[in-house]
C-alpha cells in the first residue's frame, strides 16, 4: 500500500468535501473518479499535506499526512488541475526552477528540464515564454514539472483539461508509458475513458464518500451486455425468456443472460418471423458502472 486513509474527513464551514473516507491504494496506476464537486481535488490536497483534515488519518509512502507533508511532497510529483505556471518564464527555465526547488543541483535540474519537456512533447517551443502557449502545451509543461525530480508517485489532477482530441490522446499515451515504466500514478478525472485507458484500478467517490474501489477488470467482470437490433416486435423475440433486459425502440439490451440464449433467440425469431439485424456482446464500460452506481 502506497496511500491509505482511515475515516478521513474535510469540512468547509460544516459542509463536507470528504466524509469518512477509508481507502487503500497499491502500487500501479489508480484512477480517482467522481463527478465534478465529488471531492477529488480536496482529497489530493489533503494527501499532499496542503490541507489539514478535519478528522481521520492517512499516510502516503508511510508518511503521516498531518505531520509529514513536506516529506510527502519531496517524494511525489503533482500536476494540479488549474494553472500553476509563471507565464513570463520560458518553459525550460520554469521546469529547471521547479527542479531546483525540489532539491536538484541547478545543472542537474536544467538537464532534467530538457529531458522531461521533450518527453512531454515540448520541443524547440521550450525556449518560448509560457504565456505564448496554448492550453494543451501548458498541460504538457505541468506534466514535465511534475516529473523533473523523478518522484515515486505522480498525482495527476485532470491532466487532459483544455486539450484537443489529438493532444488528449498523446497525453494519455505518455501517462500510460510512465506507468508501464514502474512509476506509481494517481489519476484524478471525471473523463471516464481516460481512466479506463490508463489505469488498472479505480476509486469512485461521490459527495466526498467512497462508492466503490477495486480493479477495473474485477468491477466489470461478468457484466457483458448482449445487444440485439430487430426489424420489429422486440418484445416477442424475448418471449418465455428469464433474463433482465431493456428495450430502446427496436434495440434490446440483455443483462446476465444464460449460455443458451442464442439458440432461444433464433428459435423465437424463426417461429415469429422476426428479422434479427444485429446481435453482439457489448463489453460493459467504466461509464456504465459509473451511471449504474450514481444514476439515482
Amino acid at each position: 500500500m502506497i496511500i491509505g486513509t482511515e475515516n478521513l474527513s474535510k469540512y468547509y464551514d460544516h459542509i463536507p468535501a470528504i466524509k469518512g473516507l477509508s481507502i487503500k491504494i497499491e502500487e500501479g496506476a489508480t484512477g480517482l473518479l467522481g463527478p465534478n464537486g465529488a471531492g477529488k481535488s480536496t482529497l489530493i490536497r489533503v494527501l499532499l499535506g496542503l490541507l489539514q483534515p478535519s478528522s481521520g488519518d492517512g499516510t502516503v509512502l508511510n508518511f503521516d499526512i498531518k505531520k509529514e507533508g513536506i516529506k510527502i511532497r519531496e517524494k511525489i510529483g503533482y500536476m494540479p488541475e488549474h494553472d500553476c505556471l509563471i507565464e513570463n518564464m520560458t518553459a525550460v527555465n520554469f521546469v529547471t526552477y521547479m527542479g531546483v526547488i525540489r532539491g536538484l543541483p541547478k545543472d542537474d535540474a536544467l538537464q532534467r528540464a530538457h529531458e522531461t519537456l521533450y518527453y512531454a512533447g515540448i520541443g524547440e517551443e521550450r525556449y518560448r515564454k509560457i504565456k505564448e502557449y496554448s492550453s494543451g502545451m501548458k498541460q504538457r509543461v505541468k506534466l514535465a514539472q511534475a516529473l523533473v525530480h523523478d518522484p515515486e508517485i505522480l498525482f495527476l489532477d485532470e491532466p487532459t483539461n483544455g486539450m484537443d482530441p489529438f493532444g488528449r490522446d498523446e497525453m494519455l499515451v505518455i501517462i500510460e508509458d510512465i506507468s508501464k515504466k514502474g512509476k506509481n500514478v494517481l489519476l484524478s478525472s471525471h473523463i471516464l475513458p481516460d481512466v479506463e485507458e490508463v489505469c488498472d484500478k479505480v476509486i469512485l467517490i461521490n459527495k466526498g464518500e467512497l462508492v466503490v474501489e477495486g480493479r477495473i477488470s474485477d468491477l466489470l467482470e461478468n457484466k457483458n451486455i448482449l445487444e440485439i437490433r430487430v426489424k420489429k416486435d422486440p418484445e416477442i423475440l424475448l418471449k418465455n425468456m428469464e433474463c433482465k433486459y431493456e428495450i430502446f425502440g427496436n434495440t434490446i439490451k440483455i443483462k446476465d443472460y444464460p449460455d443458451n440464449i442464442y439458440s432461444k433467440l433464433l428459435k423465437n425469431a424463426a417461429e415469429n418471423n422476426i428479422q434479427i439485424r444485429y446481435i453482439s456482446d457489448v463489453r460493459n464500460s467504466l461509464e456504465d458502472l459509473f451511471v449504474n452506481l450514481l444514476g439515482d
